[in-house]
């Protein structure tokens, strides 16, 4: 069985069976970039300091096994896709906004 036909999109994208250090470090930070815009659009408040640092370090901390996830399965693939239906969902809840002021 050949372990590049298993990959996804990214991880072979990123070519994590030949160069799998640096392929793995871009995969990681690909979903910590996307992990951390899915959760401002989505979920994020207006927090102190302190705490927002305290829920960074677990998301980053959690983005470190869906990595090694992230390597077979479409992790990043799924939070594209979360970030994307939040993206429309935060540009059509701004519009229904403006057009609710004027």
């Amino acid at each position: 069985m050949d372990v590049t036909e298993r990959l996804s999109f990214f991880a072979s994208l990123y070519r994590v069976d030949q160069n799998a250090e640096l392929g793995m470090w871009l995969l990681y930070l690909t979903i910590i970039g996307l992990s951390i815009l899915v959760y401002k659009l989505g979920f994020a408040k207006k927090l102190p300091i302190a705490k927002s640092i305290v829920i960074y370090l677990f998301l980053v901390m959690g983005c470190t096994f869906l990595t090694f996830l992230g390597i077979f399965l479409p992790v990043a693939e799924g939070l594209v896709i979360a970030a994307l239906i939040l993206i429309i969902y935060k540009v059509r809840l701004n519009n229904e906004k403006r057009k609710g002021n004027i």
